[in-house]
């Protein structure tokens, strides 16, 4: 049966992390400011939470280690089952999409329990196979960021969704918080799309100093699902600098926006050609004339003719011009050679006459 991975393409995920700090009017002050900007920008964004059963995720002897900074924030930004449930109503009714990325067995069970639509797996779980396994049980699609992964670990983790025929996007991403831009590797999503053909492949960035040039590149190397992290700025907590305010969001659709726009349609199909363009090119393409006056009955041969600009309504040209035409009546020197100077394919196919007889300047 095939999978159906429609649900990952063109998706932006806004990945909050832990910027709420524990507290649900900052959680929903977040969704508020990026769930405007997703609606003015007219894009599909997910707005993501990390989930962590805290009371078995830390070991209870660690509970205390303040000098361990993972342990210190997990404890710092842990916020109930309940509150969760009041963000993830809020995104839903932003239109925003509620998702998760799970850290832990109990944490999935919780995206259960919420009925959340995708899931995400972090780089530094990318071969944790007891939390994959058990992320497989919900049968729902699944985002993977690669950074910092070993190729057998990327073939491992395609080869066990693929098998399961459940729906993965692989996003090229480089765990460096934050990035400069001579780090992004960009090349790597050529790499993954050359791989995995079958898979949709995103990019999640974490640069800091522009929210454009990675976004026109990763579309055109045909990234189709994208993330960064953000941020507000509110009630005086320093933004971390690979997170992202609103307004920067706001560019970063923009840029998005601008490169399906300069890229045009998928590229796994010849494109079509405007009207406008086929009458531009046509004005340069150079008609048949001919040399000297003919009688009919006469054969054409190469040097009865010669090609000049401009073409016009009803002529031949150079790329229809075939040697050994009988002329159907006499003609002069200087004159065009037209459809009804010839009976051959172009004169005689309704739609290939129709089109040579409007293209060119008229006569």
């Amino acid at each position: 049966m095939p999978i159906n991975r429609n649900v990952f393409d063109e998706l932006f995920v806004l990945e909050m992390a832990n910027n709420h700090w524990g507290d649900l009017e900052r959680g929903l002050k977040i969704v508020e400011d990026f769930s405007k900007v997703v609606r003015y920008n007219n894009v599909r964004a997910a707005i993501k939470l990390q989930f962590r059963d805290v009371d078995t995720f830390i070991h209870p002897e660690y509970r205390d280690r303040e000098d361990v900074r993972y342990i210190k924030k997990t404890l710092d930004t842990e916020m109930s089952v309940d509150t969760f449930e009041v963000l993830i109503e809020a995104i839903k009714k932003s239109g925003c999409i509620p998702m998760s990325t799970p850290f832990d067995e109990a944490s999935v069970d919780l995206c259960d329990h919420f009925d959340l639509p995708i899931l995400k797996l972090a780089s530094s779980d990318l071969n944790d196979w007891v939390l994959i396994e058990k992320i497989a049980t919900t049968r729902r699609p699944v985002i993977a960021s690669t950074g910092g992964s070993s190729l057998k670990d990327i073939d491992d983790l395609v080869s066990f969704f693929e098998k399961r025929s459940i729906p993965l996007a692989l996003n090229h991403c480089v765990s460096l918080y934050p990035s400069e831009d001579h780090q992004l590797e960009m090349h790597q999503i050529d790499f993954l799309k050359n791989r995995y053909p079958d898979i949709t492949i995103g990019f999640s960035t974490h640069e800091y100093t522009d929210w454009s040039s990675s976004m026109l590149i990763a579309y055109a190397k045909g990234a189709r699902t994208f993330e960064r992290h953000v941020d507000i700025d509110h009630a005086g907590i320093p933004v971390s600098n690979y997170c992202s305010l609103p307004e920067q969001v706001d560019e970063w659709f923009k840029a998005f926006s601008k490169a399906k726009e300069m890229c045009g349609p998928p590229s796994n199909a010849k494109r079509i050609p405007t009207q406008r363009e086929v009458e531009y090119l046509d004005a340069l393409v150079r008609g048949v004339y001919f040399k000297t006056d003919l009688p009919a009955g006469h054969r054409l041969k190469d040097e009865d003719v010669f090609l000049a600009v401009p073409l016009l309504h009803g002529q031949l040209s150079c790329r229809e011009l075939i040697a050994g035409e009988e002329l159907r009546h006499a003609v002069v020197a200087n004159a065009p050679l037209t459809l009804d100077d010839v009976d051959n394919p172009y004169s005689r196919n309704p739609q290939l006459r129709e089109t040579i007889e409007k293209r060119g300047l008229p006569r």
